[in-house]
């Protein structure tokens, strides 16, 4: 038996315990993990909420780190007391639990475990969007909303480091500065803009139509997002921390200027093991060496779990939130 915090049926942060279950030995190809700290993620709360049904109860969670403990028949490249970290298993959120092997990848010496579970899926997810979706050019300006949080402090850390402008937005002077000591050039407080005025904004201060608008914000920023691009430039819609996105119209991509958009999740960008090892490797080596910075915002007890997620939901939070089983 293992303690896990469990989603009992599809609705609020109420509906969040914290149970004993059952833990089996690992199965063919499965390592099992002594868990140390796993990631609160946006991707929680769509699960929990059901805008990604699953059948309940289940044990939340899809990212952390720890030590393995047990490994199951035909695994190969991972020993017992292995560090090790993972994106996308479910059942994370627990004390011990089992992970498909070819999923996790190894924990440099010089990082934590606490800052490996945080790292893994916004890290990732920061990696494939400036290096994939939009390959991100010396000279180019990039919008990065939200840009104290999680995701939008590697991403202005990324975007800079290749040579290009970052237009930071956030919701208070306080997380402008985080995002103005990462290297953001010009900064936006969008509490004093919405809708055509934040886009205006947005052009007035990089000096034309930004190259592409990373968006993890949702509904009250995407509109601005949009209005804010240059000619084909690229809208690149994350995440929903505002709300989803109403369906679009795609002739506002033609009257807007041949605008793309896309709608991009990490899976899609973890086709196969070699992928997986490039994006946590460069991102694990990078905070190893010291040339990219993660702040962990605050960690909760496993029993504290719905505070963690108020934070998250609330955006009350800078950087990243942890559970602590």
């Amino acid at each position: 038996m293992t303690r896990a915090l469990v989603v009992t049926k599809p609705g609020d942060r109420s509906v969040l315990e914290v149970q004993e279950v059952d833990v089996a030995s690992p199965g063919p190809g499965e390592v099992q993990v002594r868990v140390a700290a796993v990631g609160v993620n946006f991707i929680d709360v769509y699960k929990r909420q059901g805008v990604y049904p699953l059948p309940t109860p289940f044990t939340l969670g899809d990212e952390g780190a720890g030590v393995v403990e047990a490994v199951g028949s035909g695994v190969e490249g991972v020993s017992i007391g292995d560090r090790v970290a993972w994106a996308g298993s479910p059942a994370s959120a627990a004390e011990l639990t089992n992970i498909v092997a070819t999923q996790v990848v190894p924990v440099p010496d010089r990082v934590e475990l606490d800052v490996a579970a945080a790292a893994m899926l916004q890290g990732m997810t920061a990696h494939y969007l400036v290096n994939s979706t939009w390959p991100v050019q010396e000279g180019q300006i990039a919008l990065v909303h939200a840009a104290a949080g999680g995701v939008g402090q590697l991403l202005v850390q990324l975007i800079t480091s290749k040579g290009a402008t970052v237009v930071a937005t956030a919701g208070s002077d306080e997380k402008l500065q985080i995002a103005k000591d990462l290297g953001a050039a010009q900064l936006i407080n969008y509490r004093e803009f919405s809708g055509d005025a934040l886009a205006e904004q947005v052009r007035k201060v990089a000096g034309r139509g930004v190259d592409v608008a990373y968006d993890g914000v949702g509904k009250a920023t995407f509109d601005a997002s949009l209005k804010s691009l240059r000619p084909r430039g690229m809208g690149v819609l994350f995440g929903g921390a505002s709300g989803q996105v109403e369906p679009l119209d795609l002739q506002v991509l033609n009257r807007l200027g041949s605008l793309f958009v896309t709608r991009p999740t990490l899976a899609s960008y973890l086709l196969d093991r070699e992928e997986l090892l490039w994006r946590s490797g460069d991102v694990l080596g990078q905070l190893a060496d010291g040339s990219l910075k993660l702040q962990v915002g605050a960690k909760f007890a496993l029993d504290d779990a719905a505070a963690a997620y108020e934070a998250l939901e609330g955006r009350q939070t800078t950087g990243k939130v942890l559970l602590i089983p």
